[in-house]
């Protein structure tokens, strides 16, 4: 274990102490999210990104470690575990490298080189390859037998006892754990990955149409971008595409390739015209083409598609943290409309509380095209329940939905400015301006049909449960998007096709960690948004929703010990996380653990106040020395913690609520014009860009290269998902469904140190653009073609 601390101390770069700590902590049950706010002192600070790679990480070197014990058992019980192979097998950094050692002691059925050798042939090979002066089938004579083995082997010939020459040769030098791994780590840097339309398959198809970006491709493997790679394998999985890898320089017919000269350079052999040369040639060729070439692309693909699968679920991962930590609009009365054609457009209106308090379904659109009756339909629920906020599902009649939106919007305003309004009494006040907002409703079919669903909402049509979520989205997407699986939200791509075991592990942590960092309301939690809470187990939350159904709401933290499984240890995990607004102890509503509490009352001593009058004075709290409250228990950073809590008690970390607004008149793809500038909502975000909705019924994307005038490597270090931002229209095609947009709206910044004459676009060497004008905007970066082809396998 102690080698595990070790290596880990020196990923994370961090001392021994701060790591063994973490994970006594870990094994101890305590979660990331506690650990990394409430143990500051015992790990020495280390944050939760720290921690989660602390958790991963030592999980896979305990396997590791475990794999390592079972490999020196069984070569030790095979007598061949010498002390060169115990040390090599135990400074094995990966599991790769454990298993490359194992391999020539791997238990496996007979192979042709085992064969030769137990028909005592290997002598003549380790002759024949130690002085290759000889002449293989002079020397092959004596090993040829006169009979076949009982098995069926036949070595009654010179060829066949060469041929078992051959055998055991390539079979031994393909096992040797050095040559394989310069192969892989020359073919990582320097082969290519292939790909092209698989034999018979119609380029013309819709299905296989999709992958056209790859019916020629090849790129270094090494470099290959993990949306690219994941698509060759789906591809190839649908059996659409054929993938392989290549060599850099395909060798002439006849003549060795560079593999094969690179087998022989690693053996120190060359030919120089011996007896036994070609021979050993052929050896080598063998030893590539039959041993090493495929099981090398099998290692390596293996490889990207787990180097892939990373960025694909750290994007994924990314994503649901940006859209779960979106801002809030609060309680406010929000009707939520689910957009329909056929089946009409389903309401639903909840209270402040996200309590749903009325549904209806309207039939604007057609085949009913009742646009009049409603709007008359809406305006009375809005009247009814003083509705303020109007969220809208982004789905198929989205944008007509908005419109009908904007007319009842309208209609609502000239209503109010006809009523009579008392004197000194203004119209603002009489009605709060309703706003609308067009929100992705991905997942909230999942939602509607789910058992949670039915038991928050037993007598409701499922289709309207759909409207309830997209609304209560707008009031806190945070409380709403738990109860839904992270990989129904929508956020990711290729979701389907990387390990779904971690993918699930990474977005789990994700909700986890968002959930904690907010805080969650005590009082009015569902059990999905409980049960994400740190040490708060899907039981535990049904426990603690069923004490407050029957004992009305918690007064004080401290009565969470009063709920049925909810003990001590749970206690100390959750409570810091948990805020009871309103109740016995102003703190409870902070993120001072209740451990902490005496630790405040110290304070309030010295500071002659109640807690109630310090909590958000910083100028009082500033006064108060943090090294004059610490102890052994709690330091200086936790006293710094709480001194933080207290000067903004209860806030939350999610930015606030802003509404972005579609232009009038551009309702569908058709309707855009290159050079329009847009409001628009980013929906998701990768590495190669990001995509934008304008609420035409199709995202469009701004490629990396277009995101700002500065060099960008990573989309996410401009934008994020839930973003607000404005847009230019580069590039429009209709038939192919596909928007280029540009976030540069504004002239680049000049560079001191460019040539005076390149420091605009567009002018050619020595000019400058005519006094007045602006030189020409350069034309959208052609990379952005090919990546529009990931959008519609999103």
């Amino acid at each position: 274990m102690q080698k595990i601390i070790q290596q880990l101390a020196a990923e994370l770069r961090a001392q021994a102490n701060q790591v063994q700590t973490a994970v006594d902590l870990l094994d101890g049950g305590a979660t990331v999210p506690f650990i990394a706010r409430y143990r500051k002192e015992a790990t020495g600070g280390l944050d939760d990104i720290q921690l989660r790679e602390l958790e991963q990480r030592l999980g896979y070197l305990r396997e590791l470690e475990e794999r390592r014990g079972a490999v020196l058992k069984s070569i030790g019980e095979q007598g061949k575990l010498t002390p060169s192979l115990r040390a090599a097998i135990e400074a094995a950094p990966t599991k790769q490298e454990l298993e490359d050692l194992y391999l020539p002691y791997k238990p496996r059925r007979r192979t042709k080189g085992q064969i030769a050798r137990e028909a005592g042939i290997e002598p003549l090979a380790d002759l024949l390859f130690a002085d290759p002066t000889r002449v293989p089938a002079d020397e092959a004579q004596a090993f040829v037998q006169a009979e076949k083995g009982e098995g069926g082997e036949d070595f009654t010939t010179v060829p066949a006892v060469l041929d078992g020459v051959r055998d055991i040769l390539s079979e031994r030098w393909a096992e040797q754990p050095t040559l394989v791994q310069t192969l892989r780590e020359w073919l990582w840097q320097e082969g290519l990955f292939k790909s092209a339309l698989a034999a018979g398959k119609d380029q013309n198809h819709p299905d296989v149409a999709k992958f056209r970006d790859y019916f020629g491709y090849d790129e270094p493997i090494g470099r290959v971008p993990s949306h690219r790679a994941l698509a060759v394998f789906r591809g190839r999985q649908l059996e659409i595409l054929d993938a392989k890898l290549v060599l850099p320089v395909e060798p002439e017919p006849g003549k060795p390739s560079i593999a094969e000269g690179k087998i022989a350079l690693h053996l120190g052999w060359s030919h120089a015209g011996r007896a036994a040369d070609d021979l050993l040639r052929k050896c080598m060729a063998w030893t590539w083409r039959v041993k090493l070439s495929l099981s090398t692309e099998r290692d390596l693909f293996a490889r990207l598609r787990e180097d892939a699968e990373k960025v694909a679920i750290k994007v994924f991962a990314d994503n649901l943290r940006d859209l779960l930590l979106a801002a809030p609009a609060g309680p406010r009365v929000v009707m939520g409309l689910d957009p329909g054609i056929r089946t009409g457009v389903k309401v639903a209106v909840v209270d402040a509380t996200g309590k749903l308090v009325d549904t209806s379904t309207v039939f604007p659109h057609e085949p009913r095209r009742d646009w009049e009756g409603s709007l008359h339909t809406l305006a009375k629920l809005c009247e009814k329940h003083g509705v303020n906020l109007i969220a809208i599902g982004n789905g198929t009649a989205s944008r007509e939905t908005d419109k009908l939106a904007g007319d009842l919007m309208k209609r609502l305003s000239l209503t109010v400015r006809a009523e009579p309004v008392e004197a000194g009494v203004s119209t603002s006040s009489t009605r709060t301006e309703i706003q609308r907002v067009v929100v992705s409703e991905a997942g909230a079919s999942v939602y509607s049909a789910s058992e949670f669903a039915s038991q928050e909402m037993p007598d409701v049509d499922v289709s309207l449960r759909g409207a309830a979520s997209i609304a209560r989205r707008l009031q806190d997407p945070l409380a709403e998007l738990v109860k839904i699986d992270p990989k129904s939200i929508g956020v990711g791509q290729y979701q389907h096709d990387v390990n779904q075991g971690e993918l699930m592990r990474s977005l789990e942590a994700v909700v986890e960690d968002c959930v904690n960092s907010v805080g969650v309301d005590l009082n009015t939690a569902s059990v999905p948004l409980l049960s994400r809470v740190s040490g708060l187990s899907g039981t535990v939350a049904k426990s603690v929703v069923r004490w407050r159904e029957a004992n009305g709401a918690f007064r004080s933290r401290q009565q969470l010990l009063e709920v049925s499984g909810l003990g001590a240890k749970t206690f100390e995990l959750s409570a810091g996380f948990l805020r009871i607004r309103g109740g016995e102890n102003p703190l409870d509503m902070t993120g001072v653990h209740p451990e902490t509490y005496p630790v405040v009352e110290k304070m309030l001593a010295q500071a002659g106040k109640p807690v109630a009058e310090l909590m958000g004075r910083a100028e009082m709290l500033k006064t108060l020395r943090p090294e004059l409250f610490a102890n052994d228990k709690f330091g200086v950073i936790t006293i710094r913690d709480i001194l933080a809590e207290l000067e903004k008690p209860g806030r939350d970390p999610r930015p606030d609520f802003k509404v972005a607004r579609f232009n009038e008149g551009v309702e569908d793809i058709a309707d855009l014009r290159e050079g329009m500038v847009l409001e628009g909502t980013v929906s998701n975000v990768a590495a190669f860009g990001a995509f934008i909705d304008l609420g035409v019924h199709q995202d469009g994307l701004v490629h990396v290269s277009q995101l700002s005038h500065k060099f960008v490597t990573d989309a996410r270090e401009i934008v994020k998902t839930g973003d607000i931002v404005k847009v230019k229209v580069m590039e429009v095609d209709v038939a192919r469904k596909r928007i280029g947009l540009s976030m540069k709206l504004g002239d680049a910044p000049t560079r001191r140190d460019a040539p005076r004459e390149n420091r605009y676009e567009g002018a050619g060497r020595g000019q400058r653009p005519p006094q007045g004008q602006r030189a020409p905007a350069a034309p959208m970066n052609t990379a952005m073609a090919g990546a529009f082809a990931k959008l519609q396998r999103k």
